[in-house]
């Protein structure tokens, strides 16, 4: 066994270095959440007047865009990827992709049933009634010679 003693060596230089990139990657940040939430101010007073589908559409995809942008950017920099061999970083990026789709088809699938749920399952067609006669048939089924 070795006795010999090691010790870390500061290197004011290199702490310097880590600290700009620190910083570098807070106003980075900072400036994308801003324009993310300038762009949904944005949404919200189109929305009040008579806005239209696509460009409120489009704003939104470019809200996910920048917010992908921002979390491969964490990625990069606080679990530094970005010093890894591409091999690391794409074995880190595909099951984040899988997550993506993941919440993806489970926002779909919700969406599907909330529209099943709200039609009775597209069994019958939705009738109104005046209030009145809620609750009560408007006629009383009866029977058919083929019904047993």
């Amino acid at each position: 066994m070795s006795q010999h003693a090691t010790t870390h060596v500061i290197d004011p230089a290199a702490d310097k270095a880590h600290v700009k990139r620190i910083w570098k990657a807070f106003w980075i940040l900072l400036g994308l959440t801003i324009v993310e939430l300038l762009l949904g101010l944005l949404i919200f007073f189109l929305d009040k007047g008579d806005p239209s589908y696509a460009l409120i559409l489009f704003i939104k995809g470019v809200i996910v865009i920048l917010t992908l942008m921002k979390a491969f950017y964490i990625i990069s920099i606080f679990m530094h990827l970005g010093d890894e061999k591409k091999h690391m970083i794409y074995s880190m990026a595909l099951p984040a992709t899988l997550f993506i789709w993941f919440i993806t088809a489970f926002l779909i699938d919700g969406n599907s049933f909330k529209n099943l749920r709200n039609t009775n399952a597209g069994s019958r067609e939705y009738i109104s009634q005046p209030a009145h006669k809620q609750g009560m048939p408007d006629k009383v089924p009866t029977a058919t010679p083929d019904m047993k």
